[in-house]
């Protein structure tokens, strides 16, 4: 046998990583090492059945991983394995690689010489579109895309299963070549002697029943059709349990397998051509419900006939996976944006709400200018509140948890909510008993009760029954499988149960988006659902929603108990109201990016008698501290401040210099999102944004009596 053949004997597991960053080739030889050894050799066992040879399965199944950081350096490397009769199986090559070859252009190139080599294409998504790397590279099968930052497991996946690959078009090609001289040489041993033809007709049954073997013994669903894609021959049992149908009915006709008949039509149009058919995504109806596959087809004679193969393979789950994480995606990222908008909004509420109840009450005033301060100061409270219904979304929002009384809070809620919900609403209570506490923030717990019950009221127009339910869950690994954000352990559950007129999938996908709604204009905000849905993943929880039109629907969130609730809280304790009095003696150093903030708690405090020096950042702060620091008594810092230097590093910076010195953080978000270190700060102050002036006057008078 040819040494070029060897690979292909001993299984070929070179591969090479063409990207430019050293990082991801440490990467990949981490993930490829030694941890590929089991599948590989289950990968080995069904091919050895499907081709009906012994499977020599080496014990050490590692690849072999040779680096390259640019395109031509690529080239050349696969050039020398290739002429050292050892080639690479696989590239993993980045799309971005500058100076030089992109990864398209190097894929281009290397296939010009070697279209055998499997590829896959590392890309941030942010470089080229698919159809673009379709375009450039040709909607190749030699061809997966790899995201950055890759899943270990997918990445390992996708080395054996192109490996594999590469292994069985080699094989498939020496058997091909093999079969081609066996029947020429069989034609002329005909001439010579017409004894032989029996041998090779036995043969040929032979090969057709290790063919008939593998085909009804393979694990992924296999079926031979007519020509025209009208009938089925044959199909084996992964056909039929895929599809939950008996095989009678199959083989009479008897279902409609494409959601979408234009498929059946592309797959017969494909094959006219004499095209194979690779990785055609399409929908099935199998068992009673809908099933995302991708779909392989060829071209198949049987006993002079023309027929076809068909192959599915069930993308269902990593479709719904892939649904899921972009799903959680894009609230994420909308979630970063509303806490951004929020935090930057809380401190202009922060100003207008100072300098608004500061002179709202001037007697001094003319009533026409008190009253429009007033109705600014009402103006900016309803602002606040959206503000904490966008971090609310954003899980940005200051909490206080504690172990309650899920039912306790049902109860008063629901006694209040009948007074407001309606007469045409009927409702009712299911409430578990001996129910453990749950670990949360009494007003956030409130909060989702009151917006889920009027979501539920909105949903009956025409009036219907909203049950109130709790009860105790308890769930495993197996599952939080198909149920986004779940996770294992005990939790307390409230639901909402409604017989409204239900919601289709289109509304279901969007449901928990901030400023999205069904009502009408100007009869909602759209931040209802979203704030559960943030108060819920703030508290380790998450919501589930069940709902068809006509069948009304069910909300139901998970909240932890209170045994699994760290030990830790941000809760400052509630003392009594201090004087709000200062004393010219007292230093306060004032750090805020934001200037109209800064001005307003400056003069606000400097009203007071305190002595106020102030700095529009950390950078600035430090070199305040370092002409007057043995004068200041106290540091009120916001915690999130443009450069380098952010309140907590200030504040830590002083402290260390001198211990004595007291704190006091501003930020419009929970102290808890900084950190399991900023909880070890707790002696320092903490003031939620936005505040009134009466509110940081007590706070700073507080803090200075106390420390």
């Amino acid at each position: 046998m040819n040494s070029t053949l060897d690979p292909v004997q001993f299984g070929n597991r070179r591969i090479l990583i063409i990207d430019d960053n050293p990082a991801i080739h440490e990467d990949f030889r981490k993930v490829l090492g030694s941890t590929a050894t089991a599948l590989s050799k289950e990968i080995d066992a069904d091919t050895a059945e499907l081709f009906g040879e012994p499977a020599e399965i080496a014990e050490d199944t590692s690849f072999h991983i040779d680096s390259a950081f640019q395109g031509q350096e690529g080239l050349e490397k696969i050039r020398a394995a290739a002429a050292e009769k050892v080639p690479y199986a696989v590239a993993f090559v980045d799309v971005r690689m500058p100076p030089g070859w992109d990864g398209i252009e190097t894929i281009t190139r290397v296939w010009a010489e070697f279209p055998d080599l499997q590829v896959v294409i590392c890309t941030a998504f942010s470089d080229y579109s698919w159809g673009e790397i379709a375009k450039a590279v040709g909607n190749s099968d030699q061809v997966l895309v790899l995201k950055k930052p890759f899943d270990n497991v997918e990445a390992m996946q996708m080395a054996h299963a192109l490996t594999k690959k590469w292994h069985l078009t080699q094989i498939a090609r020496r058997q091909f070549a093999e079969l081609d001289a066996l029947v020429n040489q069989r034609t002329a041993e005909l001439r010579a002697a017409n004894t032989r033809l029996t041998g090779e007709i036995n043969e040929r049954a032979a090969a057709e029943e290790r063919f008939s073997k593998a085909f009804h013994g393979s694990p992924v669903p296999m079926a031979i059709q007519s020509a025209d894609g009208a009938s089925f021959l044959d199909i084996n049992a992964s056909f039929l349990e895929f599809l939950g149908a008996k095989r009678e009915a199959v083989l009479a006709g008897g279902i409609t397998l494409w959601t979408d008949p234009a498929i059946a039509s592309r797959i017969t149009a494909e094959l006219a051509e004499r095209h194979v058919v690779r990785n055609l995504a399409a929908t099935v109806m199998a068992a009673g419900a809908e099933r995302h596959v991708l779909v392989a087809a060829d071209n198949l004679e049987i006993y002079g006939a023309p027929h076809r193969l068909l192959i599915l393979q069930d993308m269902t789950e990593r479709v719904r996976l892939e649904n899921d994480l972009r799903q959680s995606q894009k609230m994420e990222a909308v979630g970063r944006l509303a806490a951004g908008v929020a935090h930057d909004f809380n401190n202009i509420l922060t100003v207008i709400l100072g300098n608004a109840s500061l002179h709202a009450g001037n007697p001094k005033l003319d009533e026409k200018i008190s009253t429009s301060l007033r109705q600014v100061v009402l103006a900016a409270e309803r602002a606040a509140e959206l503000t904490r219904q966008l971090l609310a979304y954003s899980r940005k929002q200051i909490i206080r948890r504690q172990p309650l009384s899920l039912n306790e809070i049902v109860r008063q809620t629901v006694a209040m909510l009948s007074r407001i919900i309606g007469e045409h609403i009927t409702l009712d209570l299911e409430l578990a008993d001996d129910l453990p506490p749950i670990f949360a923030d009494a007003a956030n717990v409130d909060q989702v009760i009151m917006n889920l019950a009027l979501n539920a009221r909105d949903a009956m127009s025409d009036g219907g029954k909203i049950t109130f339910i709790t009860s105790l869950c308890e769930l495993d690994e197996s599952n939080c499988a198909d149920r986004p954000g779940a996770r294992a352990g005990r939790f307390g559950c409230f639901a909402v149960k409604d017989t409204g007129h239900g919601m289709d999938e289109a509304t279901l996908s969007r449901l928990f988006e901030p400023f999205f709604t069904t009502k009408e204009q100007g009869k909602g905000t759209g931040m209802g659902l979203a704030t559960v849905y943030g108060v819920l993943h703030q508290h380790g929880g998450w919501v589930e929603v069940e709902s068809k039109v006509g069948c009304g629907s069910v909300v139901t969130t998970f909240f932890p108990l209170s045994q699994e609730a760290a030990a830790g809280e941000s809760a400052q304790p509630a003392g009594e109201s201090d004087s709000a009095s200062g004393n010219r003696q007292v230093t306060i150093l004032v750090v805020e990016d934001e200037d109209l903030l800064r001005e307003f708690v400056s003069e606000s405090l400097a009203a007071l008698g305190y002595r106020i020096l102030s700095a529009p950042n950390g950078k600035e702060a430090l070199d305040v501290w370092a002409q007057q620091g043995s004068e200041i008594d106290l540091l009120l810092t916001d915690i999130v401040m443009p450069e380098s230097i952010s309140g907590r590093h200030l504040a830590h910076t002083l402290v260390m210099e001198r211990p004595d010195l007291k704190v006091i953080f501003t930020s419009g978000y929970s102290p808890e999102l900084f950190g399991s270190e900023f909880e070890q700060e707790k002696q320092h102050g903490f003031l939620a944004k936005p505040y009134l002036a009466a509110q940081l006057a007590q706070t700073v008078a507080r803090k200075l009596q106390t420390g």
